[in-house]
């Protein structure tokens, strides 16, 4: 009797063989046809040196090669605009000088006569680049240069041209090499991430964590109000504050001295001294709930954002708001500090991402890639790079000026928190309780997790608010809205046999936005 399948397996199991079928010839490259690529170069030549195929060839050259024909397998016919003349090969002028960057002068090497134009021309395309011409080039001015300065005749062909060519590598011929289409490099192996601790407690929906910077404990926000710091190795919990009258959306402890920052839906931002388990300072001058906060490394400022649509920089010993920081035109979700410039970003439900200038506390750059909120940053902590969450897509960017790197696409989902480690793991963190683990540097997803909710929880429940890692990396800490903190490690037993990148190298085509 023959087993029926469902259709959804018979497809999977088609997909399999097609692919085990064609995985030896993966990333081949296909088979140069010669016709074609003669007329593509022929092409190529035209477009790419249509304006010095006149000139002359270097001499060297012709005799290696045993004639003016041979250098040119594309059919193109000589150009006789310089035939019967004696090629010029050097620069010549009006006042005693060696023939080009480096040379001594002496009487057998100076020159003292007028250059023509060709000659010049001709040089800068036919002098083999020596390295002392390359970096005679990069410094000194060229000859065209130095004739438009003085008043003669601009050139058609702009100057420096001809020896950016020469420059680029030594070979003129550089240009007309066949490019292979970029492949996706293969990505760093990850041993898996698995579940091994869950922690309850809070009463309401967890929705930010942060841990310490000594690695001992971690603390967590919640909707119901309360501040909790529990041991990290053992997950108990140590203490609870109270003071919010609303859910608690950010909590941040400082590396400079023994407080905690919080801020909540209660318009509230308030500094806890560790020492006393007090609130010892309010920061009052948001007009709405506030959404987020992170510390200055290196100052004692503080950066909120806000529903009001602002983020506002404050003095952490003052409590005085130093700057306001306006032009988004919906909430502020997230906001991120770093020592570098720009040393302040922030994400927005306005879809806009800006870097701003601390010290004048205007906008450097406006990022309007995205075409959904952008709920998360996060910054890599060793490359001058960052991330953005959105549920259109996850986008990588270079600082200083935000340019776009490459979308990690996969995640289809409101993405509420992104973290990455410095082996180049980035989380991100979904409202449906979908986590995904990314190879930051090639952006494949290398892992996908939805933990079971807490039980007596509905499955609506499901959802990811906040993650972050410990400070050895190890341990990657996720607030949920099971009113629970799952606690995720590395999975010790896996190697790269047990769990293989199942990666191809395939064409790239990345979406600019």
């Amino acid at each position: 009797e023959v087993q029926k399948h469902s259709v959804h397996t018979l497809v999977f199991r088609s997909l399999k063989r097609t692919h085990d079928m064609f995985v030896a010839d993966n990333a081949k490259p296909i088979p140069l046809d010669e016709e074609s690529h003669k007329v593509k170069m022929a092409v190529k030549l035209r477009t790419e040196y249509g304006s010095v195929l006149h000139m002359p060839t270097l001499k060297e050259n012709l005799r290696e090669k045993g004639g003016p024909n041979t250098g040119d397998p594309y059919g193109h016919k000589q150009y006789s605009g310089n035939q019967g003349q004696e090629l010029e090969y050097m620069i010549t002028g009006t006042h005693p000088y060696p023939p080009g960057p480096g040379v001594a002068l002496t009487a057998d090497t100076k020159v003292q006569r007028m250059p023509s134009e060709s000659a010049s021309q001709s040089l800068a395309v036919a002098l083999p680049a020596s390295q002392s011409r390359l970096d005679a080039n990069r410094t000194a001015a060229g000859v065209g240069d130095i004739y438009r300065h003085a008043g003669m005749s601009e050139r058609s062909q702009p100057a420096g041209m001809s020896v950016a060519m020469v420059e680029a590598g030594g070979n003129k011929n550089s240009a007309l090499m066949p490019k292979k289409a970029p492949t996706m490099p293969k990505p760093q192996w990850h041993p898996p991430w698995k579940l091994y601790r869950v922690i309850s407690g809070h009463l309401g929906w967890v929705r930010c964590i942060a841990v310490e910077p000594g690695n001992q404990w971690f603390v967590t926000g919640s909707a119901d109000r309360t501040i909790k710091i529990w041991d990290l190795a053992s997950g108990k919990l140590k203490l609870s504050l109270t003071g919010h009258i609303s859910t608690v959306r950010g909590v941040i402890v400082s590396a400079r001295s023994p407080y905690l920052f919080s801020c909540g839906e209660d318009k509230q931002v308030k500094c806890w001294d560790l020492e006393y388990n007090k609130v010892i300072r309010h920061y009052h001058g948001h007009l709405s709930a506030v959404y987020g906060l992170d510390l200055h490394p290196t100052i004692d400022v503080l950066v909120t954002c806000s529903r009001d649509s602002t983020a506002r920089i404050w003095d952490v010993r003052t409590k005085a708001s130093v700057h306001t920081l306006s032009g988004h035109t919906n909430a502020v979700a997230t906001v991120k500090c770093q020592a570098a410039e720009p040393q302040i970003i922030t994400g927005s439900h306005d879809t806009t991402i800006r870097l701003w200038d601390l010290v004048a506390g205007k906008t450097r750059v406006t990022l309007t890639n995205h075409k959904k909120s952008v709920r998360a940053v996060v910054l890599h902590p060793r490359h001058y790079t960052f991330a953005s969450g959105s549920p259109d897509n996850i986008k990588q960017w270079k600082f200083p000026d935000g340019n776009f790197i490459q979308n990690l696409s996969g995640h289809n989902a409101i993405i509420n928190t992104l973290a990455v480690n410095s082996d180049g793991v980035l989380v991100s963190g979904a409202d449906n309780g979908t986590m995904h683990l990314w190879d930051w540097r090639t952006g494949y997803n290398f892992q996908r997790v939805h933990a079971a909710v807490q039980p007596g929880s509905l499955d609506s429940e499901s959802g990811i608010f906040a993650c972050v890692f410990d400070q050895s990396e190890s341990r990657l800490l996720t607030a949920e809205a099971d009113k629970t903190i799952k606690v995720y490690k590395e999975d010790d037993t896996a190697t790269e046999e047990t769990h293989p990148v199942s990666w191809k190298p395939e064409i790239i085509k990345r979406k600019r936005f």
